[in-house]
């Protein structure tokens, strides 16, 4: 079985897409539907940057959409798919993929998102930091007892693999938590460029208007199962899609329990369309005996177009 996973924010490059826009009309389209919708040179932005400006969350995340999806169609004649997932953002790239919803209510989707985790990000200052080398549990603990000493939000935003979680909440919660976190034997810890706490209980003042929006948004029936972020389940149902979307704002991203749910489940080929290689490391670092690829350029898609691995 094959599944195909879907990259968020941190995969961003100065240059993505700009090789699919030029050899394929029907990418130049979709960027040029894309900026309509928008009212922005998005192509510009992705192509030129400068990278600070396609590391704002609002730019970054219809940014990303944008290249997934223009890549998902590219392939969608010539890659079979058994399931989808996408990493936070990720996740909207996924129900388009999976037929949920339409390229532009997606996108609309996307851009508020964007718009409102900013904006939430002004509101309650936040910020996230990647740990390395040590046990989930021992984090959660460390955090819990943080945030309770400190009285400031600090929780675990993300499991990414077996190695790695991130952790997000108010400044200097995680900024004492680099501290202890190094101090009780993590391998490393990263602080992270964003804008804002993620999957913590910071991003609440962007969850109710972006849940109206979703609850106003048409969603059908899922193609094929979409792993959710929030639950670690295969979802085909709008009604169920769509309460997990509107948790996963505030709710942890579960990304290792997904790999390892689709592995359970059959899943033995894995691809990541879009920008980057952060997917492809995290299955690399939780899975054994599995096929890992990328499709993230031009002669990514030329080369799966050739192989037509479809069966």
């Amino acid at each position: 079985m094959v599944a195909w996973l879907f990259p968020g924010q941190g995969s961003q490059y100065v240059g993505m897409m700009q090789g699919l826009v030029e050899r394929f009309p029907q990418a130049r389209q979709r960027l040029q539907e894309a900026e309509e919708l928008l009212g922005y040179q998005l192509g510009r932005i992705c192509f030129e940057g400068p990278e600070e400006l396609l590391r704002q969350t609002r730019y970054t995340q219809p940014a990303l959409f944008v290249h997934s999806a223009i890549v998902a169609e590219l392939v969608r004649e010539h890659l079979q798919r058994d399931a989808v997932a996408g990493h936070s953002l990720g996740e909207y790239s996924a129900l388009y993929a999976a037929g949920v919803l339409e390229f532009a209510d997606a996108l609309r989707l996307v851009a508020l998102r964007g718009e409102l985790m900013f904006a939430a990000g002004q509101q309650l200052p936040g910020a996230m930091a990647a740990v390395i080398g040590m046990p989930a549990q021992e984090v959660e603990r460390l955090c819990a007892e943080l945030a309770q000493e400190l009285g400031r939000v600090l929780v675990v935003a993300n499991y990414n693999s077996p190695e790695q979680v991130v952790i997000s909440g108010e400044v200097e919660a995680v900024q004492q938590a680099l501290e202890r976190l190094r101090a009780a034997g993590a391998r490393s810890v990263i602080p992270l460029p964003v804008s804002g706490a993620f999957h913590s209980p910071l991003m609440e003042p962007a969850r109710e208007q972006l849940a109206q929006a979703i609850r106003e948004t048409a969603f059908r029936r899922a193609q094929v199962p979409i792993y959710s972020n929030a639950l670690a389940e295969p979802l085909t149902e709008p009604d169920a899609i769509q309460r997990a979307l509107i948790a996963q704002l505030t709710a942890p991203v579960r990304w290792l329990q997904i790999l390892q749910r689709m592995y359970a489940g059959g899943v033995r080929s894995f691809y990541e369309l879009g920008p980057g290689r952060v997917l492809q490391g995290l299955v690399k670092r939780t899975l054994t005996g599995v096929t890992i690829a990328g499709i993230d350029t031009a002669e990514d898609v030329e080369r799966v177009r050739a192989q037509s691995v479809v069966q």
